[in-house]
């Protein structure tokens, strides 16, 4: 019943998360209502975006640079690494500006039972950084879950005898919550009690 443009976009707007056949709709005729400057800014961010967006050489958080803003910043605390297993989360520290250590993203969780293995979520690389740069203390910041435990668990066995503190996200964080739905004060409270794992 729409013209071919229009249902090509509610299509693509479908393709993000959380939205749905009437959102889509919705958000395709709000774009017809756009300003032609706004329409032309919005199709180029997304062109941008996909274009030059990419993964940190050093720590594959998201940038468009080599080198993230993070691992270029002399002033940061060069002594604890943050492990997070999305970029996004990365965002959320920094929105809080209270962590002022390094990061390190993998690509997941290990979980053996939907066939992600360590080799798959980059470990290797994590555990060539870390050697090569004598990290104090490692921070785990996963989402508390079997796949989070799992990977946290590995890389300590791995590391074992190399005179590093390890800790993860303390109480705040509840079991099975996604850290992107968090509120600040809890990340940050979270973040602040940390405990080494035993």
């Amino acid at each position: 019943m729409y013209p071919e443009s229009l249902k090509n976009l509610i299509e693509a707007f479908k393709f993000l998360p959380g939205i749905g056949e009437k959102t889509a709709e919705r958000l395709a005729f709000s774009v017809l209502n756009l300003e032609e400057e706004q329409t032309e800014f919005f199709s180029n961010s997304i062109i941008n975006l996909k274009n030059k967006i990419h993964k940190c050489k050093i720590c594959n958080a998201l940038t468009e640079n080599e080198e993230c803003y993070i691992c270029i910043d002399k002033l940061r605390d060069n002594n604890i690494l943050c492990v997070v297993d999305e970029s996004k989360n990365i965002f959320l520290f920094e929105k809080m500006g209270v962590f002022h250590g390094k990061y390190h993203v993998l690509n997941g969780l290990i979980s053996p039972l939907d066939g992600i293995n360590p080799e798959d979520v980059g470990i290797d690389k994590l555990i060539d950084r870390i050697t090569k740069e004598k990290y104090k203390e490692i921070i785990f910041a996963f989402r508390p879950s079997i796949e989070g435990e799992t990977t946290s668990l590995y890389i300590k066995k791995i590391l074992e005898g190399m005179n590093i503190k390890f800790s993860r996200l303390a109480s705040g964080v509840p079991m099975g919550a996604d850290i992107e739905y968090l509120d600040s004060l809890t990340l940050e409270r979270a973040l602040a009690d940390r405990k080494e794992i035993e």
